[in-house]
């Protein structure tokens, strides 16, 4: 190798090296923003040509990251990139639109959904996480957008079935009255009533047994349910 050419390649080494440790040091300065909400540095990363759709250590999309911490501000500034994968899933097959349901964040749902994100994506859906947290006005959203109202889990597991035990009474009388059926049974043979009763939510039991005309059961006592 010629003398003349070394200093050439310890100077683009060094360029790399210089490029690696820049990019490890915008990594954490970037989860960071995100988790903090620091929207004005998520911003400033990606006008230097960061990649929206990086991944946490354990595989989380950074804009999953954003609404997990509530961070909405971030979480915009994320949406309004151009690659931004609106679908992108963590490890848990969890979408940006379900966790923002699951929060309750209706804004952030409707930008999501401007977006183009799936309502009804295959097994656990948006509804179901926002009926397991009595969020009506997310739910009634959702639902406007033609969310499937009986829309099954990987095991049948409905957004009525999540509203009677996890949710509220507000929720279950929402999904009654746009339809819902309360006849429908999981995999292992429950209705919603019966999720009603594992949660212990009387008036819910009650709505529910009119629905089905049954007489209200006595509720039992409160436990959890592994679905």
């Amino acid at each position: 190798m010629r003398r003349a050419a070394f200093p050439a390649i310890v100077g683009i080494l060094w360029a790399l090296f210089l490029s690696c440790a820049a990019h490890a040091g915008s990594y954490e300065d970037f989860f960071r923003a995100l988790e903090r909400n620091h929207a004005v540095v998520v911003k400033s990363l990606l006008a230097r040509g960061f990649d929206p759709n990086t991944v946490d250590p354990t595989g989380v999309p950074g804009l999953l990251v954003a609404i997990k911490n509530q961070s909405s501000d971030a979480a915009q500034v994320l949406l309004e990139h151009p690659a931004i994968r609106i679908e992108a899933r963590n490890v848990h097959g969890e979408s940006a639109l379900m966790l923002a349901a699951l929060d309750g964040n209706l804004p952030l749902c409707r930008a999501l959904v401007e977006r183009d994100a799936d309502v009804n994506k295959p097994g656990w859906t948006p509804l179901h996480y926002a009926a397991s947290r009595g969020h009506i006005t997310v739910m009634d959203f959702l639902l406007s957008q033609y969310a499937y109202i009986d829309a099954a889990s990987p095991n049948g597991t409905t957004p009525l079935m999540m509203a009677a035990q996890y949710g509220n009474q507000n929720a279950v009388e929402l999904l009654l009255r746009a339809g819902a059926d309360a006849t429908l049974r999981n995999s292992v043979g429950l209705n919603a009533l019966d999720f009603a009763r594992m949660g212990g939510n009387e008036v819910s039991i009650r709505l529910l047994s009119k629905a089905l005309g049954v007489a209200a059961p006595i509720p039992e006592p409160r436990g959890l349910f592994i679905f």
